[in-house]
């Protein structure tokens, strides 16, 4: 995970789609990435992957962490370049919306319904 977040700290790229949570967000197509964020591709299929800018304070929340897991286990460490999560856009959607509303879920299972428990 450290390995991650260090090379995320390296990454300078170009963003098209801010996500909800910066407020004042430059408009689409920027080509500037915000001190205290970072880009990240999200999508299942190369076809619907679609590009957020998030803030760097994301990296600690529960939900955000669990994406992340998932992401290293897809693509592993030692990915290059923008940080790839493999979920639905809808789904990351909803992730930005429930932490920009303080919502406490602990777990994907439980912000998407799933009676599931969590770990």
């Amino acid at each position: 995970m450290k390995k991650l977040l260090r090379k995320l700290s390296k990454v300078i790229t170009h963003s098209t789609k801010y996500s909800i949570l910066q407020p004042n967000s430059p408009k689409r197509g920027s080509d500037i990435v915000p001190a205290g964020h970072f880009p990240v591709y999200v999508g299942v299929d190369e076809d619907r992957t679609e590009r957020f800018v998030v803030r760097a304070e994301l990296l600690h929340h529960p939900l955000f962490l669990e994406l992340l897991h998932g992401s290293a286990q897809e693509y592993g460490y030692d990915q290059t370049g923008v940080l790839r999560i493999p979920v639905i856009v809808d789904v990351f959607e909803r992730v930005l919306e429930s932490v920009k509303l303080g919502e406490s879920y602990s777990c994907l299972d439980e912000l998407l319904g799933h009676s599931v428990s969590c770990l």
